[in-house]
């Protein structure tokens, strides 16, 4: 027997080839498929790769109820990193498909590029380099960041690996999640629990680190940013749809906020056309928040293990 495995996760797409020894030296034997993804396949392309797939390495795919009726060996989704909302887990469980994560992958890559774009909305960074460069010599009014309030939505991994590094700068630090977070967090990070409302209202900065769910979908939209200071920055390095776009390009036109940082993006990648190309108060980046050496290894191995722990239990028959 041969297992055929999908591989559509880009980031190890690249470095498959020194893994293929660990996937392939099992008993029985693993194929590996490595199509073309530009940024991640679309429930169409996957209907026509998956019919015969038995596992997949993935990264944000759309695998849906019609995708995992059209697998008929399918027998595990091993997601190379945390976030699994782009997978219908109640038709994975309805097919017998085992689907696994990492999780807490990229707590340290992520909480550290919400710090740097607070740093450069707090010292001008950006754009006094911009100014330099087309001649201009100008100072603009910055703040320190213990000048500053911090709202963190979603005191998860991330959430928390943020405040502990807004503390060393001595912010204060706001939270708001459903999850209760213990009093020993609180009582370590001095963080004050809020509803999303005061969070809102009184962050000179707000962070998005939260799952995507049906409960979560456009959490921000025109209502939360008219909510929110005049001088407030938006941060979003968890997921696209979180946050309204249309909403936030008019409150970044109109001054409604000062500006806003996105790593993800409802659609990626960015369509040309995209409004926020044109806001200069707008930081932008390719969804590579995550980018580290060290977590990338970490994530590799354990995608491969998940894979291949369900891959070949049962003696390869897929669950029923």
């Amino acid at each position: 027997m041969t297992f055929k495995v999908l591989v559509s996760a880009p980031y190890i797409q690249p470095v498959i080839d020194d893994y293929r020894q660990l996937l392939e030296g099992v008993d029985p034997e693993v194929q590996v498929v490595v199509p073309t993804v530009k940024e991640r396949l679309s429930e169409e392309e996957l209907l026509g790769l998956i019919g015969d797939i038995d596992g997949v390495i993935c990264g944000d795919d759309a695998f849906t109820e019609r995708v995992m009726q059209a697998a008929p060996k399918l027998k595990v989704i091993s997601k190379w990193g945390t976030g699994i909302d782009s997978i219908d887990l109640v038709a994975a469980a309805r097919h017998g498909i085992a689907v696994c994560n990492t999780t807490d992958a990229f707590t340290q890559a992520v909480a550290d590029s919400v710090l740097g774009y607070m740093l450069c909305f707090a010292r001008k960074l950006p754009w006094m380099d911009q100014d330099i460069r087309s001649g201009r010599w100008i100072k603009p009014a910055g703040f320190t960041l213990g000048e500053a309030t911090l709202g963190i939505v979603g005191v998860g991994n991330i959430g928390r690996a943020i405040a502990r590094r807004a503390m060393s700068f001595g912010m204060t630090i706001l939270g708001n999640d459903i999850a209760p977070v213990t009093p020993e967090f609180q009582a370590e990070s001095g963080i004050e629990m809020v509803g999303k409302d005061e969070l809102l209202a009184r962050s000179d900065f707000v962070t998005l680190n939260c799952d995507l769910n049906s409960s979560t979908h456009y959490m921000i939209g025109q209502k939360e940013l008219a909510a929110m200071k005049t001088g407030a920055f938006l941060i979003n390095a968890a997921r696209g749809p979180l946050l309204e776009e249309a909403a936030l390009v008019s409150a970044l036109r109109s001054g409604e906020i000062a500006g806003a940082a996105l790593d993800v993006f409802e659609i990626e990648p960015l369509p040309e056309n995209s409004g926020l190309r044109a806001l200069g108060n707008c930081l932008l980046a390719p969804h590579n928040s995550n980018s580290s050496p060290e977590a990338y290894e970490r994530v590799h191995q354990n995608t491969i293990k998940n894979l291949l722990m369900h891959l070949t239990s049962d003696d390869g028959q897929k669950d029923t």
